[in-house]
């Protein structure tokens, strides 16, 4: 694979801030180099990678938008990966040696044409499907960014960091053990016992991370690892971790360039631990910053009604936020009571006119199998999402004609099992009226003959 020479992001910079300056549109003058091992600001609060705009508006929206465009599909490493692709925007200092990459991104902005004239009635809804990727989620695109860094770190540094660990509800602890696999670095992650699907389990395993079932839930898993890289040279991976954010927010970037760099109306995007909803926004806010774009598109928060501790905030107006302890829901990778990126979440809402919107199990059950029906195959969180976007249309807050795009975070291969139980009708509680199980028939030809004509009117 051909490597790039003269890299232009050397000319550009970034560094931790406080979140806290960011909220405030003013720095504080604490800052840290991306190259420390910190995760929180002075006061305890969470950080964010601060670009030096300035430096990236040396160049016009015209150099941008050419650079970002010239590397769609290309071989030249580490170009051709969607989120490095964007490197000056994203980890600029970082030498191209350092990255480890398996050119995630570029996924397909698929057309839901069917589905939405069909079932909602919209002719310009587009699905992001974030989930075809290297190991089935959008937690690649973060997870790309962080070990290229810690793979940065451990050669500055020899000893500084012995493992990376994460708690997850299965899609980071994925992306986490394939990435460390690649770049030969040692992983560890924290999981809550039997509340994950099969796939989701046996991907770290396979990767050889040492994989911690504990008997707790996502917010339980979360505070252990905690404990342990504040004593230990274990980094930390979760999304209180900044840089993961940097990856993900390409996939805002990579939506404005397929559509020829023209706005969406609407983005709705499932929301658990609220890190994405921020990183989207940040994307976008990054286009408009520098000029390739003019605004912003409006962003809806999607939740599972188990798991909706922003959902009762925003119905509160944002007067009150109080964490919850998460029920059950299909949606597991968005099972979570006390999300980290409360704040986050709450700053990129507020600045996109954004809405919260929640999805009961049923609701996002049924919407899954409602567009499976025309040729998708969703994991329930994006259940979520198209839930979320029914009741919108249904209240007529989003426009027949707007251009929505629902964000599908990951493969619904990964969620096999809960496809299985809706089908089969063996969901307590659940109607499942979009069910499809198979049809016994004898070895007869009549009667498979009998079957056709009652299906099919022939």
């Amino acid at each position: 694979m051909e490597r790039g020479k003269n890299d232009p992001a050397s000319a550009f910079n970034a560094r931790f801030v406080p979140f806290k300056d960011v909220q405030q549109g003013k720095l504080s003058g604490e800052e840290y180099s991306l190259d420390t091992v910190v995760y929180r600001s002075k006061d305890g609060g969470l950080l964010d990678v601060y670009h030096d705009m300035d430096a990236l508006k040396h160049y016009d929206a015209a150099y941008w938008k050419k650079q970002f465009d010239g590397r769609v599909g290309t071989t030249l490493w580490p170009y051709g990966s969607g989120v490095w692709s964007k490197k000056e925007w994203v980890l600029p200092g970082i030498g191209d040696d350092d990255i480890v990459s398996m050119f995630e991104g570029g996924t397909n902005l698929f057309w839901a044409e069917r589905f939405g004239r069909e079932a909602l009635g919209m002719s310009d809804l587009w699905v992001k499907q974030c989930g075809n990727s290297h190991t089935g989620s959008f937690k690649d695109l973060g997870m790309t960014v962080l070990v290229s860094q810690v793979n940065r770190i451990r050669k500055l540094r020899p000893g500084a960091i012995s493992a990376v660990g994460c708690a997850s509800t299965g899609d980071t602890s994925a992306a986490l053990s394939a990435y460390c696999a690649a770049a030969g670095i040692p992983s560890i992650v924290f999981l809550p016992a039997d509340k994950i699907s099969l796939a989701q389990l046996v991907q770290p395993i396979a990767n050889g991370a040492l994989v911690l079932s504990i008997d707790t839930d996502f917010d339980g898993c979360m505070k252990l690892i905690k404990e342990v890289t504040a004593e230990t040279p274990i980094y930390l991976a979760n999304s209180m971790n900044s840089l993961r954010l940097e990856g993900q927010k390409t996939a805002a970037i990579e939506i404005l360039q397929q559509f020829d760099w023209q706005v969406p109306d609407w983005v709705i995007i499932p929301g658990g631990n609220l890190g994405n909803i921020y990183a989207f926004y940040k994307g976008f806010k990054m286009c408009q910053e520098l000029g390739l774009v003019d605004r912003i598109p409006r962003l809806v928060c999607a939740q599972a009604a188990n798991a909706n501790p922003l959902y009762q905030a925003f119905q509160k107006g944002w007067q009150h936020y109080e964490p919850m302890k998460a029920q059950t829901t299909f949606a597991s990778a968005i099972q979570i009571g006390d999300p980290v990126s409360i704040d986050r979440a709450i700053l990129a809402l507020g600045d996109a006119n954004g809405i919260v919107e929640e999805a009961t199990e049923e609701e996002l059950m049924d919407a899954a199998a409602r567009a499976d029906r025309t040729g998708m195959f969703n994991c329930p969180h994006t259940g979520v999402a198209l839930a979320a976007l029914t009741k919108l249309r249904d209240r007529g807050v989003i426009g027949p004609n707007d251009r929505t795009v629902v964000v599908s975070t990951a493969h619904g291969l990964k969620f096999a099992q809960s496809k299985v139980a809706y089908h089969s009708k063996e969901v307590a509680g659940l109607t499942c009226q979009y069910a499809n199980p198979p049809v016994p028939v004898r070895e007869d030809l009549g009667a498979v003959m009998d079957v056709l004509k009652k299906t099919f009117n022939i």
